[in-house]
C-alpha cells in the first residue's frame, strides 16, 4: 500500500443558496423547452426568487464560539453571513421553494471547517458538553430535507463543513482500493484516482458537487451502478467519529465476526457518526467507452430485457430505461425512434473496459435485444445522453422561475412487482397533482438501477405551481409515499431518509427496527447532538 501526502485538487465553486449548482452554469428556459411547457401548462408566470436571502443572527453564544476556535483554530470557525448562507439546508423542491421565498431560518450560527479526524472528535466533544447541534456538511446536494436539524432544546447549531479533508490518503495497487476523505467532490477524486489510472467508477446526477462522505453516508447509488455498483457496496472500510469515541471498521474483504457494523454508518446521514475517511474498491480506468440507444415498444418490454439483462449475467455498465411519457418529452427525437408517431420507449446502455471486453458484451447485448425485439437506434442517443446527464437539474430551477413545480422521488421493487408499484405511484401522484394544479401535471418515470430480483422507479414530477406550492408538493409527495408502502416497495432507493422520507421509514421498518434505530443513536450519541431529528424517527 502507498501512503500518500496531501495533493492540491482545484476548487469547485460553491452552490447558490437559492438555485442548483454553480450560478455560471445556470441558463434560462431554452425556447423549445419554453414552447413545450406553455403547451402543456398555458401561460408561464414570472417567479423569481429573493436575492439575497437574509440569515437570521446567530444564536450561539460568543464565549462558546471563542471556545470552539481555540480547539480547532479561530480561522475555520466562520459565523459571518455569506458562509452561513451557503450551508443552509440541501436542494430539494421543499428547500427550494422556502429559499427562494426568503425563508433561510435553519441557517447554522456558525460554520466549521475541521482538518482531519482529531479536529472533528474535538468538534463532537465541544458540542456534547455545550449540547450544540452539528450538522455535518459534504457537498450540500441532499434532496430529503437532511441537513436541516431540529433547534428546539439546543444551544444552537453549527455546520461542521467537511471542505478542508479532500486528501486521498493511501491506494493499494495489488488490493485495488483507495482510502480517500469524505470531503472530496466527486471530480476532485476521480481527478486524483486518475493520477494512478484508477476510477471508483460512481457517477451520480450530483457528481460535480457531492461528496464522497456523503456518498457513503447516504448510501448512494451512480449511474454506472449495473458496472461498478452502488457506493455501498464499493466501500470495504471507514473510519468514524463518534461523540462516544472512534470507530475503524474493515479490516478484510469479507468476514463473519458478528453483524458488518459498517452498515451502521454507511446512509446513518451524520446521525451516528461523521465519517472521516474511506475505502473503497476501485478500477482501472477504462479504456474506452462506448453508449447506445434502444427502442422498445413499451416500458414493460423494456423492463423484461432488463430483467434479462441482469439474470443473465449480462449487464452491461450504464443501463437506462425511459417510460413512454420520459421518452416523448426528455429524451427521443423524432429520428431517433422511427418517427414522431413512432411512440415506444428509449433504453440507453453502456460499455466501459478494454476493447476487447467492451466489443464482447456489447454483441451479447446486442444478440439478446435483437432476440427479444428491440431495435438498436446507434451511438447517438447515447452521446447525447451522456453530455446532458449532468445539466438536468438547472432545468428545474429555470422551470421555478417560470411557475412551474418540479421534482423528483424514487423507489425499489422486485420485477414481479413492478407494474403494480408503476401505476400505484404514478396515479397517486396525478390524482393529488390535478386536484392542486389549473393544469395536468407531467409524471415521467425511468429504471437506471437493476439488479437480479428488481430495480428502481425514479420519477420526474412537472405541475403548474398553485396558490401555495409547498403546500401543493407536500400533498403530492405524501400521496406518492403512501403509494410506495402500499405496492410493498421501499420509500427511498438512493435519495435517503433525511426529515422528509421520516413518518414513512419508521412504517417500513416497523416498531423494532424503530427501537434499534434510536438504541444505536443513544450509544453513539448520547447527548443527541449529531444532525438531531434527521433519519431517526
Amino acid at each position: 500500500m502507498t501512503h500518500l501526502p496531501s495533493s492540491p485538487v482545484t476548487e469547485i465553486g460553491e452552490m447558490h443558496p437559492t438555485r442548483w449548482g454553480d450560478p455560471a452554469a445556470a441558463t434560462a428556459l431554452p425556447d423549445s423547452a419554453r414552447g413545450l411547457v406553455e403547451l402543456a401548462f398555458g401561460e408561464l408566470a414570472s417567479t423569481p426568487a429573493h436575492e439575497p436571502v437574509a440569515v437570521p443572527a446567530p444564536q450561539i453564544e460568543t464565549a462558546l464560539l471563542d471556545e470552539l476556535r481555540a480547539r480547532v483554530g479561530a480561522e475555520h470557525v466562520l459565523s459571518d453571513d455569506a458562509t452561513r448562507r451557503l450551508r443552509t439546508r440541501g436542494k430539494s423542491t421543499f428547500d427550494l421553494l422556502r429559499a427562494r421565498a426568503g425563508d433561510l431560518a435553519d441557517a447554522p450560527d456558525a460554520v466549521v471547517r475541521p482538518g482531519g479526524h482529531d479536529d472533528v472528535e474535538a468538534v463532537l466533544a465541544w458540542a456534547t458538553e455545550h449540547r450544540v447541534a452539528v450538522v455535518p456538511f459534504g457537498g450540500g446536494t441532499s434532496v430529503t430535507g437532511g441537513l436541516a436539524a431540529r433547534r428546539d432544546g439546543y444551544a444552537g447549531v453549527v455546520s461542521l463543513d467537511l471542505v478542508r479533508m479532500k486528501r486521498l490518503l493511501a491506494v493499494d495497487p495489488v488490493s485495488m482500493t483507495a482510502t480517500l476523505e469524505p470531503g472530496l467532490r466527486g471530480p476532485e477524486a476521480e481527478a486524483l484516482l486518475a493520477e494512478h489510472g484508477l476510477t471508483v467508477g460512481h457517477f451520480p446526477q450530483s457528481f460535480v458537487h457531492a461528496t464522497i462522505g456523503g456518498f457513503a453516508a447516504t448510501r448512494s447509488s451512480g449511474q454506472s451502478s449495473a458496472g461498478y455498483g452502488r457506493f455501498d457496496a464499493l466501500v470495504v472500510g471507514l473510519t468514524a467519529a463518534t461523540p462516544r469515541g472512534r470507530l475503524d471498521l474493515g479490516t478484510a474483504p469479507a468476514n463473519a465476526a458478528g453483524p458488518d457494523l459498517r452498515q451502521l454508518l454507511l446512509g446513518s446521514e451524520g446521525a451516528f457518526g461523521v465519517i472521516t475517511s474511506v475505502t473503497v474498491r476501485v478500477r482501472h480506468v477504462p479504456e474506452t467507452r462506448v453508449y447506445d440507444g434502444w427502442r422498445w415498444p413499451s416500458f414493460a418490454e423494456g423492463a423484461a430485457a432488463m430483467r434479462a439483462l441482469a439474470q443473465g449475467g449480462l449487464l452491461p455498465t450504464v443501463v437506462r430505461l425511459s417510460d413512454e411519457t420520459e421518452t416523448a418529452i426528455n429524451l427521443a427525437r423524432p429520428d431517433e425512434i422511427g418517427g414522431a408517431s413512432a411512440g415506444g420507449c428509449l433504453m440507453i446502455t453502456g460499455y466501459e473496459g478494454t476493447p476487447a471486453a467492451v466489443a464482447s458484451r456489447r454483441a451479447a447485448v446486442t444478440e439478446l435485444f435483437e432476440g427479444l425485439g428491440g431495435a438498436s437506434l446507434g451511438e447517438e442517443p447515447g452521446r447525447a445522453w451522456v453530455e446532458g446527464r449532468f445539466a438536468a437539474p438547472y432545468l428545474r430551477d429555470s422551470l421555478l422561475d417560470v411557475g412551474v413545480l418540479v421534482e423528483t422521488l424514487e423507489t425499489a421493487t422486485f420485477w414481479s412487482n413492478l407494474d403494480h408499484l408503476y401505476t400505484g405511484v404514478r396515479t397517486a401522484l396525478e390524482s393529488s397533482l390535478a386536484a392542486g394544479s389549473p393544469a395536468a401535471p407531467i409524471v415521467l418515470c425511468h429504471i437506471s438501477h437493476v439488479y437480479e430480483t428488481g430495480c428502481s422507479l425514479y420519477f420526474t414530477v412537472a405541475a403548474k405551481e398553485g396558490e401555495d406550492p409547498l403546500a401543493q408538493w407536500a400533498a403530492a409527495k405524501s400521496a406518492a409515499s403512501d403509494a410506495m408502502l402500499a405496492a410493498g416497495a421501499t420509500i427511498t432507493h438512493h435519495h435517503a431518509v433525511g426529515t422528509d422520507h421520516k413518518p414513512w421509514y419508521a412504517r417500513e421498518i416497523g416498531d423494532v427496527g424503530v427501537g434499534i434505530l434510536r438504541a444505536v443513536k443513544a450509544e453513539l450519541d448520547p447527548a443527541g447532538v449529531l444532525n438531531p431529528g434527521v433519519l431517526v424517527p
